[in-house]
């Protein structure tokens, strides 16, 4: 049977599209064998909550999140800036590539190559307590759909199946993402700089030092009783409220109300009495530096609280600042009260 030149024309443009089509190159992210900045790597590895809002606020970035949420999004934006770590990037990339990303971001790096999307996925777009088992029947048939779209999951079926395949990558990722490992924020990477500490890191340490070096003085009388418990109350004040890695980090302050007391005697000693912003900032480090668990922004928000009322009750000069973001009075109440309560006991016996 005889083509027509219309068909024979249309033929050739067809087969020139497919040949174009194939000879297009295919976009690639940047290969991961160029060199990292160690440096600031190791800073936003160990970095705490503050300590990483303020890089974000300089750099432009959200400050909003976590502390893993928004470590994740620094070193996504500062340290892997070149590589397309969208749901599309993250999908070209290759079963290596995506191991080395993994391994940048301080999170478990092993698994398949589908297993390792999944992962990187969900670290740069989920906080790991707030997206879990339990939240699932939480979550809205849309939402879940959406999830079983990037987890390459099945898309069919009702809510209840949808939940159950979305269950199913959470638990088999278990704790392999959301955090990074804890050898990583304890101590960094070994040897990422070789750079002579910075002048303000030194006067920061000769401070502290200084700070737990100083003499008993004027402050260095014991905070009563009912000061303590007060303290310790607006620490673990519903705590079963807070969420588990909170929760723990409060018991374990609350028990040392009277270390926390006796730091505070020890920083008014050397400012003269006078508690502010400066004191604040001096009392996370010492504490830091003692291995209190501050990564929560509600922990060190309830530790300055507690501090200032701890430092008023002590006859410090308060800030005028400091002093409109706690409740001075209503704390002395409450002590008064406790005060007036147990001489009552007394009395009785």
């Amino acid at each position: 049977m005889a083509i027509s030149s219309d068909c024979l024309n249309q033929l050739n443009r067809v087969l020139i599209c497919a040949t174009d089509m194939t000879s297009v190159p295919v976009s690639k992210p940047v290969m991961l064998d160029v060199e990292v900045d160690r440096s600031l790597l190791d800073v936003l590895y160990r970095g705490r909550l503050m300590e990483l809002r303020d890089r974000a606020e300089t750099e432009g970035l959200s400050k909003s999140g976590s502390v893993e949420v928004l470590r994740a999004r620094l070193i996504q934006n500062l340290v892997l800036g070149e590589i397309d770590l969208s749901w599309e990037g993250i999908q070209s990339l290759t079963h290596k590539e995506a191991g080395a990303v993994l391994k940048v971001f301080g999170i478990k790096s092993s698994g398949s190559h589908k297993e390792r999307r999944q992962r990187l996925w969900l670290h740069l777009n989920f906080d790991s307590r707030r997206l879990s088992v339990e939240h699932l029947a939480d979550i809205e048939r849309d939402e879940l759909h959406e999830l079983c779209l990037r987890l390459e999951l099945p898309l069919t079926g009702t809510r209840t199946v949808l939940m159950g395949h979305v269950a199913g990558v959470l638990t088999s990722q278990g704790r392999g993402w959301g955090r990074i490992k804890r050898s990583l924020w304890r101590s960094g990477i070994p040897d990422a700089s070789k750079q002579a500490p910075k002048a303000e890191d030194i006067e920061d340490a000769k401070e502290i030092l200084e700070v737990e070096a100083v003499d008993d003085g004027s402050f260095g009388k014991a905070s009563p009783v009912a000061v303590l418990e007060d303290a310790r109350d607006s620490i673990v004040k519903d705590v079963d409220k807070s969420d588990p890695e909170a929760q723990g980090a409060l018991l374990t302050i609350g028990a040392r109300v009277e270390e926390l007391e006796r730091m505070i005697g020890s920083i008014l000693r050397g400012h003269s009495g006078t508690w502010g912003s400066a004191e604040e900032g001096l009392l996370l480090r010492l504490a830091e530096r003692r291995g209190w668990p501050l990564e929560s922004e509600e922990v060190c928000s309830r530790v300055i609280s507690v501090a200032t009322n701890i430092a008023e009750s002590k006859g410090a000069s308060i800030g005028e600042g400091v002093r409109s973001r706690v409740d001075a009075a209503a704390t002395m109440s409450r002590v008064r009260k406790r005060m007036e309560y147990a001489e009552t006991l007394i009395e009785d016996d």
